[in-house]
């Protein structure tokens, strides 16, 4: 969230954002009722405040609460910027030092997650509008630049890449 921002008027942008980017949602009132991506960002904002607090077993009973009822896992210390669109959430997993930026979209079964082998940033780091496809994986401390397009399905395992999509298995990057 930006400066001094209104929670309640930054979950109305983020509600409004969904509304803009999903074709089928019909009003702004479905958002909030009925999309689960929404509340995942709801819960995780909470979360991420007792996790900030270092109130970190109630953070963590908030996020495997909203897993449960959303399907999408997010740890509460992962950083998540403002607008984030999830889109038939089922399945995501954001891990506890992932970093996502600004305007991104993440859609079902994707995964920001880590390799086991590193010890304190282990997830990756996101830059603004970046779309992760549906199964993606993006594994390790790895940065993904600013308008980057990760294909369904992709493997990634090296970043610092912007402007570009990534595809395959592991992904390499298509300029545009």
């Amino acid at each position: 969230m930006t400066k001094k921002e209104n929670i309640f008027v930054a979950l109305y942008r983020d509600a409004q954002n969904i509304k803009c980017k999903d074709p089928a949602t019909r009003n702004i009132l479905e958002v909030i009722f009925l999309y689960p991506g929404f509340h995942a960002i709801i819960n995780h904002r909470i979360a991420h405040f007792f996790y900030k607090i270092r109130f970190k077993f109630i953070a963590r009973l908030i996020s495997q609460i909203s897993r449960f009822f959303t399907g999408i896992e997010i740890h509460p210390g992962a950083k998540i910027g403002k607008r984030l669109f999830i889109d038939h959430g089922m399945g995501i997993v954001i891990g506890e030092t992932a970093e996502i930026g600004d305007y991104c979209t993440i859609y079902h079964g994707a995964t920001l997650g880590g390799t086991g082998k590193d010890i304190h940033k282990r997830h990756p780091t996101i830059g603004n509008n970046v779309m992760v496809g549906a199964g993606a994986k993006i594994l390790g401390p790895i940065i993904i630049g600013d308008n980057v397009k990760i294909g369904a399905g992709a493997i990634v395992l090296k970043g610092d890449v912007s402007n570009c999509t990534l595809v395959g298995i592991p992904a390499i990057a298509i300029k545009k």
